[in-house]
């Protein structure tokens, strides 16, 4: 018992000094659109720009497993038409658990449930459920023990704040008070994050020009167009700071125990809109994103809070070109289906995804293939196949992650590419298959592939920023560890 409290407690303390190393910029997948990739299609495209943070809008079997082994950090949600059943059902919460999350780490790296997706605001009649939904879900957790590597919370929409400036005035609707100091409660006990959906450009219209576009966009601002909190004097350089801060002032209300950190679980920029919709434009998405990117990787907070980062998911990766609504609700996604950009993004001057310009596409192993064949297909790759297959040993580009399928794909896919012009085909006994998204991620390059370097969304050395004079050296991390393993072990034993 006393060993699997410390194994807990050793968990607990890694997810929290990883929040504190510092900030990530992530991104949603939405599946609403014609032409979805494949799973396999999907984290090729994750992993060729270096995306090492997704949220899933469900818990799609298929793309988790396909996410086996890459070590990207999976957020999967409870949809809302789950909440009701989940929040009636302790059964159904271990059920959803098993299937959804137990079965795939840590192979996976599933690291939060989001339980639904606004519901206060979109289904406010699951409002009576949705904080036993949480509590059913985090118990399943418990009983499996993965409570200490998977947090549960339930995002929630800035329309819960009716006035959000000034920021140190900002409350949640008071209709909703014994909901939310539930909810809160939860999160405290739980030591889980607040899930905030926050879009500046929504903010940035529905103002009606009181704020300059400048401000939604993080553009500097002329000092005749300073944003100003009349009582606290917090200077404002953007509405997403602002957005963020009002929520914490929103929940100070509540006399929580200590600060709940804000991750932000969806913002963006539409790129196209309707003939309304005037501010939905490239140039504007472009800006909006990147300047994003910078403002969350630099690891400082908003104004009241600089030393908690503001982790963000951008929304979203795909065009979803089946919903329903305006057309700026189609034209979010920052990469088409077939995974070129739709503009720009971050280090990702390429322009997208790169295909073999001879058409023939690149060679990688079969998703679920059987193992032993794929390690025979490997063998014979490497071997009578004469494929290079140096940058796949120990210490090399390619080695990580080490895999029987990720070795078999680069040694298949270079096979392929050096022999395809005198007959050689991708099939090693039906344990390959042919890919049009270049399969290269990071510093390991496939053969074929027309990059020197693969561009990403953020940059390679990505997780611990932090604001200055208060972040930890990863050089520090092995006598951190030392001193927090000792601690543990002499007051568990």
């Amino acid at each position: 018992m006393r060993l699997q409290m410390l194994l807990g407690y050793v968990m607990f303390m890694f997810g929290s000094l990883s929040i504190a190393l510092g900030a990530f910029v992530g991104i949603n997948i939405g599946t609403d659109l014609s032409n979805l990739p494949s799973p396999e299609e999907v984290v090729a495209i994750l992993r060729s720009h270096q995306i090492t943070h997704i949220r899933l809008f469900d818990s799609d079997n298929h793309l988790l497993s396909a996410l086996s082994d890459t070590g990207i950090e999976v957020m999967v949600s409870v949809t809302n038409n789950e909440v009701l059943r989940i929040g009636q059902s302790p059964a159904a919460a271990a059920s959803w658990i098993n299937k959804n999350v137990a079965a795939f780490v840590p192979s996976t790296n599933i690291t939060a449930i989001a339980v639904g997706s606004e519901v206060l605001s979109t289904i406010p009649n699951a409002a009576p459920v949705l904080l036993p939904a949480m509590n059913n879900l985090h118990k399943a957790l418990v009983s499996s023990n993965l409570n200490y590597q998977i947090q549960v919370s339930t995002p929630f929409s800035m329309d819960m704040i009716p006035r959000p400036f000034p920021p140190s005035a900002a409350t949640f609707n008071t209709s909703w008070d014994s909901t939310i100091s539930g909810i809160l409660r939860f999160l405290s006990t739980t030591k889980s994050v607040f899930m905030l959906n926050a879009y500046p450009y929504y903010g940035y219209v529905q103002s009606n020009g009181i704020f300059p576009i400048e401000y939604a966009l993080f553009k500097s601002l002329s000092p005749v167009k300073q944003i100003v909190d009349p009582n606290t004097l917090f200077h404002y350089d953007s509405m997403f700071d602002a957005m963020v801060d009002a929520t914490y002032n929103a929940m100070s209300a509540y006399n929580s125990s200590g600060i709940i950190p804000i991750v932000v679980t969806e913002t963006g920029w539409p790129w196209a809109g309707g003939g309304n919709e005037r501010d939905a434009t490239v140039e504007n998405a472009e800006i909006f994103n990147n300047n994003l990117i910078k403002r969350v990787l630099n690891g400082s907070g908003p104004p009241s809070q600089p030393m908690i980062p503001m982790n963000t998911y951008i929304y979203e990766l795909f065009n979803e070109d089946n919903k329903r609504g305006p057309e700026s609700e189609k034209s979010y996604g920052v990469y088409f289906s077939n995974g070129s950009s739709v503009y720009a993004l971050g280090l990702d001057i390429s322009g997208g995804m790169t295909v073999n310009a001879s058409s023939g596409g690149f060679c990688v192993a079969r998703k679920g293939a059987d193992v032993s064949s794929l390690e025979d297909g490997l063998n014979w790759a490497c071997g009578p196949g004469q494929a290079n297959c140096s940058a796949i040993q120990s210490g090399q580009p390619c080695y990580m992650p080490d895999t029987i399928e990720n070795h078999a794909s680069f040694a298949y896919n270079d096979y392929y590419q050096r022999m395809r012009s005198v007959g050689g085909t991708c099939d090693f006994s039906g344990t390959a298959v042919t890919t049009m998204v270049d399969p290269s991620y990071g510093s390991c390059i496939f053969t074929g592939s027309t990059n020197a370097s693969i561009g990403g969304l953020v940059p390679p050395a990505f997780g611990p920023v932090g604001p200055p004079g208060a972040s930890i050296s990863w050089r520090q991390l092995p006598q951190i560890w030392c001193l927090i393993l000792g601690t543990v072990v002499l007051s568990v034993l």
